[in-house]
């Protein structure tokens, strides 16, 4: 079995979140490690949400990857969303890119150790509810002191040259709008509608897009390059400043009672990105300020957060990528979030790198190029190889 057929497999396994149940694709991936001789702990939590887990507090290295998924509709797909389908160039389906593709490179490479008798010095997270937060995957994990803080790398989707060492932060909030109802032909001159007072909201945000933030000293070259390799990856100029800029989105917005009432209630579900450099208190102060007739319910915060460019996981990682891609490898940071705020947190040098078609993450027809996956487990391999070396090895990195 190859990696893409690895990858196949874990695509045509359902883990959709929501609901969020991991327990078939987690069963699929403990059985494959007690092939090669690798026991790992699962945990079970509400609704099947499953995480397995390898620890072992002398290992200096962890691999950590999600086995859920964002919904698809099979509307307008090519390939249905759970087939799996191998073709000449890429592996299709719901999560191949985001992050079935990672894992299956993870998988793939200790297998290959295993095949010619090594024996990797490494700790393993394939965890549940990525995409909804983390509460019953790497959170809980970290909770119960499951995961022993180490270098890390976790096999999210990266351009093939540039492990991402940071990531934006995160403010994931719900808004509750209240209004004066009122006779609906009589608005604006009487009543207050929450309908428009949500919107008067994202029209606030919409300048708070305009500032641009120039963030830590450390970051600010690393910053340039991956606004460089954002424009690059997705062919639009100036897409780069979103690493610089407060961005947001109205991801769910309800309201009003019928269109000749003046709304009394509306309901606005608002994800915002943080640039380094900028406050989340500041920022949460700012919102609460123009917001007077909302309740705001918190419901992800993460202030930005990277990993020194300097560190032994940055330099062993972009070594790696440079012997098996035989091009020079750049750190970046990057404009989404990922467990890596909370295991940055917990204590962890963490980066991410992994293979994926950044174009079709979330999107319809998501792929991953099997020539990606053959190359990351290569990486991998290396890296894994690095950390297993006796402890007096390392010294010279």
């Amino acid at each position: 079995m190859d990696v893409a057929e690895i990858c196949a497999d874990l695509v045509k396994i359902r883990s959709e979140n929501p609901p969020g149940g991991t327990i078939e694709v987690i069963e699929y991936i403990e059985h494959f490690l007690d092939t090669i001789g690798i026991r790992g702990l699962v945990t079970r939590n509400r609704d099947d949400r499953c995480n397995l887990v390898v620890n072992s507090p002398e290992n200096r290295l962890l691999l950590c990857g999600h086995v859920d998924v964002v919904p698809a509709l099979a509307d307008g797909w090519t390939h249905d969303p759970c087939s799996g389908d191998i073709d000449d160039e890429f592996v299709w389906g719901r999560g191949s890119t985001d992050m079935k593709g990672g894992c299956a490179s993870v998988l793939h490479a200790l297998r290959q150790l295993a095949d010619v008798g090594a024996e990797p010095r490494v700790n393993l997270a394939f965890v549940c509810d990525e995409e909804t937060g983390g509460e019953f995957g790497v959170r809980y994990l970290l909770s119960r002191n499951l995961l022993t803080p180490c270098d890390c790398v976790i096999a999210e989707p990266t351009p093939p040259l540039s492990p991402s060492i940071g990531q934006k932060g995160l403010c994931r909030l719900r808004l509750d709008f209240s209004g004066e109802p009122g006779h609906g032909s009589l608005y604006p001159h009487i009543g207050v509608s929450a309908v428009m007072e949500a919107f008067d909201l994202l029209e606030y945000m919409k300048l708070l897009n305009a500032r641009t933030f120039s963030g830590d000293e450390a970051l600010l070259a690393i910053i340039d390059d991956s606004a460089e390799v954002l424009e690059d990856i997705f062919g639009l100029s100036g897409i780069g400043e979103a690493l610089r800029r407060i961005t947001f989105n109205p991801g769910r917005i309800e309201g009003g009672e019928k269109a000749n009432i003046i709304a009394q209630e509306c309901m606005l579900e608002l994800d915002i990105r943080i640039p380094w450099g900028c406050s989340v208190e500041h920022l949460m102060a700012s919102i609460a300020a123009q917001a007077v007739r909302a309740t705001i319910t918190p419901i992800n915060m993460a202030a930005p957060s990277f990993t020194p460019a300097g560190s032994e996981i940055v330099a062993v990682t972009c070594r790696e990528i440079e012997r098996v891609m035989g091009c020079p490898s750049r750190p970046i940071v990057q404009w989404a979030a990922s467990d890596a705020r909370y295991l940055r947190k917990a204590g962890f040098d963490v980066l991410e790198y992994g293979p994926g078609d950044l174009h079709s993450l979330h999107a319809i027809d998501e792929r991953v190029p099997i020539s990606q996956l053959e190359s990351a487990a290569a990486v991998y391999r290396g890296i894994i190889g690095h950390y297993s070396l006796p402890d007096a090895a390392h010294r010279g990195t």
